[in-house]
């Protein structure tokens, strides 16, 4: 098991829903870079409403039907580990925000599987 705790790096990525690599939702492809270089773990948050740079609104109202909701891919780990996937994510992400902060992890630990 991995190790967590102390000061580590939140990495928040801000995309929309319709955002593409390669046919694939950018989101996925994010999340499965991610785990393919063995980060300690990553989640994908749908908004109900956003703008971003262009200031278009993205919204679930039923007036408006969008397919283009705004998301937010977070990532805590060890700065060297996200340091190591900043080149991926540079090649990924055409469009949106990255911001990153100091995070202080209090736990990090699986559920024990033969817990009785």
């Amino acid at each position: 098991m991995r190790v967590l705790d102390g000061d580590q790096v939140l990495m928040r990525i801000f995309i929309g829903e319709g955002d593409k690599h390669q046919g694939k939702p950018l989101y996925q492809e994010l999340v499965e870079v991610f785990r393919r270089e063995k980060l300690a773990g990553a989640t994908v948050l749908r908004g109900i409403v956003g703008f971003g740079a262009k200031s278009h609104l993205h919204t679930t109202q039923l007036l408006r039907l969008s397919q283009d909701l705004p998301l937010v891919v977070e990532v805590v780990d060890r700065q060297e580990n996200i340091d190591r996937v900043m080149p991926h994510i540079d090649q990924l992400v055409h469009e949106g925000l990255v911001t990153m902060e100091k995070v202080r992890v209090l736990r990090y630990a699986p559920t024990e599987q033969n817990e009785s």
